[in-house]
């Protein structure tokens, strides 16, 4: 079993930064891919970014050039640093990871922007 822990997410304001913290119960090397999804009411969840152990990464449109994902093995954590924020961007954010042939995921932080 894979236990994902999510953390850093609150309140902020438009133009805002937040760092969003991903804690893996197993080393994240043994990851093959780990991510954010994010869910705002009344839409599908939609894929946000991805890095793999070779820390190639993956934006979606909409988080390139302001977000950015990144790992630390020594941690076991996976991060998102997102700035200049929207209130778009409000939404519940998940970590996922793929990886012993099966994906997991986190329980979700709320992310509210606003003024």
């Amino acid at each position: 079993q894979v236990q994902l822990v999510e953390s850093g997410g609150g309140l902020v304001q438009p133009g805002g930064s937040l760092r969003l913290s991903c804690a893996a119960s197993v080393s994240i090397s043994s990851l093959n891919v780990m991510g954010w999804y994010r869910q705002a009411p009344g839409k599908e969840r939609e894929l946000v970014a991805t890095i793999a152990t070779g820390h190639s990464t993956n934006y979606a449109d909409s988080a390139k050039g302001r977000f950015t994902i990144s790992r630390d093995n020594a941690k076991n954590t996976v991060y998102l640093q997102m700035n200049s924020l929207k209130p778009e961007d409000t939404a519940v954010y998940y970590c996922f990871a793929y990886g012993f042939g099966k994906n997991y995921w986190g329980l979700g932080t709320q992310v509210t922007v606003s003024s």
